[in-house]
């Protein structure tokens, strides 16, 4: 039988009646043995942390062994800020749901209606927010994630993070919204930790460089699947400037190694950090997370039909594909001269190898595969 409840949530707005919905939902599950595995930090699409979902893995998938001789020469970071603050519109929209909650929980004591089902948090429960001015910004636990991703990016790849710091060598850029810019700097003070000699901690400077919003093309892009994903072509040709400036990287990266430059004269790591609509139309040039064949419909920059509705498994999850502080890495190794190709790209997403479908379902491509088949296409 259906609760009475549930029909005065169509008196909202349908967002309002959709967060209604999601605080009942979670109700229920907190009473359900069932579903007492179900955790739904892991369900937040893009709002979702980082340390929820950062280990979720394909099992189905096994990553490449790098092979011996080769060493990784260069990284591209293409990373989401950390987790933050609801926007202003959120806070309000979160005190107007708060104010409707009690307005059901009276309406129910009123009426006579059990309670039985509704925990006695949610009959109380106030926005964590409410009468805060301001909202956007990165938050403690954002300023967390970016620092110990730093540290872990430094210590995974220890061959191309061992020259002195100078901003040509290690350049990190930021979109001019506070909450990138401020990931940038978390990160950065993880991955130069202990490099410098400020304070106990001896840390470093570093620089930060954000381009104007009318000139940032790469990592400012004009919901998640239609709006930001495969649904449309133009939502993933939006990052294409970002690519090509990836594969630019790269061969600079190779030319400074074919020319035996100077330790400390050339790029060895480009760190940008940016939003969920940069790291999303980025996958999908790379082809991650694509269900079966569709590879090759987006090679021809046709749409997508949408992927299979919950509770049906799918690749496709604003969860994992942009939680806050979500990223990509492509790495570039250099090879002996007696492997199958002199250079290769290891892509990891979450900091997790993972499978192009370009490259024939691996994560360790030859450069000149992935240039060809991922690249070219939508050059």
């Amino acid at each position: 039988k259906t609760s009475p409840n549930f029909f005065l949530l169509t008196r909202l707005p349908e967002k309002m009646a959709m967060a209604a919905i999601l605080l009942l939902i979670l109700a229920l599950f907190s009473n359900s043995k069932a579903d007492q595995d179900f955790d739904v930090r892991q369900h937040l699409s893009t709002v979702t942390r980082y340390s929820a979902v950062k280990d979720i893995v394909d099992d189905s998938f096994l990553p490449s062994d790098i092979p011996d001789g080769c060493t990784p020469i260069h990284l591209n970071l293409v990373a989401r800020h950390g987790t933050r603050t609801p926007t202003k519109k959120r806070m309000r929209e979160l005190e107007k749901l708060a104010a409707h909650v009690q307005e059901l929980v009276k309406d129910a004591k009123e009426k006579n209606l059990s309670l039985q089902k509704v925990p006695a948090w949610l009959q109380k429960w106030e926005s964590p927010w409410k009468g805060k001015l301001t909202g956007g910004e990165l938050d403690i636990k954002g300023e967390e994630e970016m620092y110990q991703l730093g540290i872990r990016v430094r210590e995974r790849f220890p061959d191309i993070f061992n020259e002195e710091y100078h901003p040509d060598v290690y350049p990190i850029k930021t979109t001019q919204v506070p909450r990138a810019s401020a990931s940038a700097v978390a990160f950065g003070m993880g991955l130069f930790s202990g490099k410098g000699s400020l304070g106990p901690g001896r840390h470093r400077a570093f620089a930060v460089t954000s381009e104007s919003r009318a000139s940032d093309l790469v990592l400012r892009f004009l919901e998640v699947f239609i709006l930001k994903g495969y649904g449309k072509s133009l939502n993933y040709r939006m990052g294409v400037p970002l690519l090509k400036d990836v594969v630019q990287s790269m061969e600079e990266a190779i030319k400074a190694k074919e020319d035996n430059q100077a330790p400390g004269s050339y790029e060895k790591a480009r760190l940008r950090f940016a939003h969920a609509e940069t790291v999303v139309p980025f996958s999908c040039l790379l082809g991650l997370f694509l269900e079966g064949s569709d590879f090759q419909r987006i090679q021809k920059e046709e749409p997508l039909g949408l992927p299979p509705k919950p509770p049906q498994n799918r690749n496709w999850r604003g969860s994992t594909v942009a939680p806050f502080a979500g990223n990509n890495m492509l790495v570039l190794y250099s090879c002996p001269a007696n492997s199958s190709s002199k250079y290769f790209v290891q892509v990891l997403h979450n900091e997790h190898p993972t499978r192009m479908p370009g490259c024939g379902g691996t994560d360790f491509c030859p450069f000149e595969v992935f240039e060809e088949r991922i690249v070219r296409p939508h050059l």
